[in-house]
């Protein structure tokens, strides 16, 4: 505790990009970050954050749950293509196929006409 949104996310993000699986860790950031109903969160950070559990391989149910119901409260407002294909390639990884979710990004990059999308996000 004590720790900034972005100071979480970074932190998981630097483990998982390094492929250290500290599994507490993982934990703990989870913990405060539901605790924190993501207050204070970032798109990147929250992108970041989902990143850093589906590349170390780490179940955080609760987590992509909070993840989940937040970022559709703010109706993906202030996300950008790359934070937004991040986030729903993590949740793919991580099993989790929140069909309100993938739809509202689907809806999203129609919206835009897939403006600002680079070929590999769309992949």
């Amino acid at each position: 505790r004590g720790f900034k949104p972005q100071e979480l996310a970074n932190m998981v993000w630097a483990f998982a990009t390094a492929g250290v699986r500290v599994d507490k860790l993982y934990v703990e950031v989870a913990n405060e970050a539901v605790r924190q109903r993501l207050h204070g969160f970032i798109p990147q950070n929250i992108s970041n954050m989902v990143w850093a559990f589906a590349t170390a391989g780490v179940c955080a149910n609760s987590l992509y749950a909070t993840v989940t119901d937040e970022v559709l409260r703010q109706n993906l407002h202030g996300f950008k293509s790359q934070e937004l294909s991040n986030m729903v390639w993590a949740f793919a990884t991580a099993g989790l196929c929140d069909d309100r979710l993938f739809r509202a990004v689907a809806d999203e990059a129609l919206r835009q006409n897939f403006r600002g999308f680079k070929p590999q996000e769309l992949v």
